[in-house]
């Protein structure tokens, strides 16, 4: 289409509101699409989100979980964790998944990429298939309390399916893997 490079915002003023290691909050005052003038708040990350899908050679896959304080609920999801943006995301994802779960891989495949909610923030996803496993010893942040649940992956898409795994970057990570294995354009 035509316009979708033309941005339709006009950005009057901005300020930070609030900024830590890993977000910063920004307060913009601006022209909507239409011409009225406004506000919009924007959560900016300063991490690439990144997810796991690691699969054994028998299809099985593992879960972590943990109490989000956010939801201030228990989840269960892939093995996650962020990527400062200079780094390379392959080498953030084999670290995460080493500190969550143990395991090595040796062979890692894109998945895909996607904005987790663009509405608000520009947090960025990136998510993976891991193969090739050999455990080892986790390696958890202080800030973590995990479990970790081996399932077969159709038990993952059917959690995904059930409303069990809600956590959107599992949810995408996961369904875009069926529909790949599906469509047979990745084997395991």
């Amino acid at each position: 289409m035509q316009n979708e490079q033309i941005n339709p915002w006009k950005i009057i003023n901005q300020t930070t509101v609030y900024d830590n290691k890993w977000i910063s909050v920004i307060h913009h005052q601006v022209i909507n699409p239409s011409g009225g003038e406004g506000v919009y708040g924007k959560v900016h990350f300063k991490n690439y989100a990144i997810g796991i899908i690691a699969v054994d050679d028998q299809q099985h896959t593992y879960l972590v979980g943990q109490y989000r304080f956010t939801l201030n609920q228990y989840s269960w999801e892939i093995p996650e964790g962020g990527c400062p943006i200079s780094e390379n995301v392959v080498e953030a994802a084999q670290r995460e998944l080493l500190e969550e779960t143990g395991l090595k891989a040796t062979n890692w495949q894109k998945l895909g990429e996607s904005f987790l909610s663009n509405s608000v923030s520009d947090e960025k996803a990136i998510y993976f298939l891991a193969t090739g496993l050999s455990q080892h010893q986790p390696e958890p942040e202080e800030t973590e309390q995990l479990a970790i649940k081996k399932v077969t992956l159709s038990t993952a898409f059917k959690m995904v399916d059930e409303g069990y795994i809600t956590d959107a970057l599992a949810v995408l990570a996961l369904q875009k893997l069926e529909i790949l294995l599906l469509q047979k354009k990745v084997t395991l």
